[in-house]
């Protein structure tokens, strides 16, 4: 029998700004890399960084609910100027996070280390 995926818990945030603007570079950085640098990407990153900050706040720890969080908040984002959507945005928070806590996010998938990982 398969055994579940145990959840992945962030540490406490010592300083709420300080990982607010790391999380907002770190993803506005990733998706211009993605595609092509769009200036809609540091609207988003700023929005979902927010969200984030928001969760935690709010004690959110757990990765898969600060996941749920951000794609829910994402939705009452206008997406119609960018070539990514809440799925992608609550993916790529998680992935970055994870990346940051040497875990790789995906198998097989490059981590992200050069986008300003603390």
């Amino acid at each position: 029998m398969a055994q579940p995926i145990p959840p992945v818990i962030l540490a406490p945030v010592d300083d709420l700004d300080r990982e607010r603007q790391w999380l907002e570079q770190s993803l506005a950085e990733l998706l211009d890399a993605e595609y092509i640098p769009e200036a809609v990407n540091s609207t988003i990153a700023h929005y979902a960084a927010n969200a984030y900050i928001r969760q935690r706040m709010e004690g959110e720890n757990d990765i898969d609910g600060i996941a749920i969080a951000i794609l829910t908040e994402m939705q009452g984002f206008d997406f119609s100027k960018s070539f990514f959507g809440e799925f992608a945005i609550a993916n790529a928070v998680s992935e970055l996070l994870l990346d940051r806590m040497g875990i790789e996010p995906c198998c097989g998938r490059v981590q992200f280390r050069h986008l300003g990982a603390a």
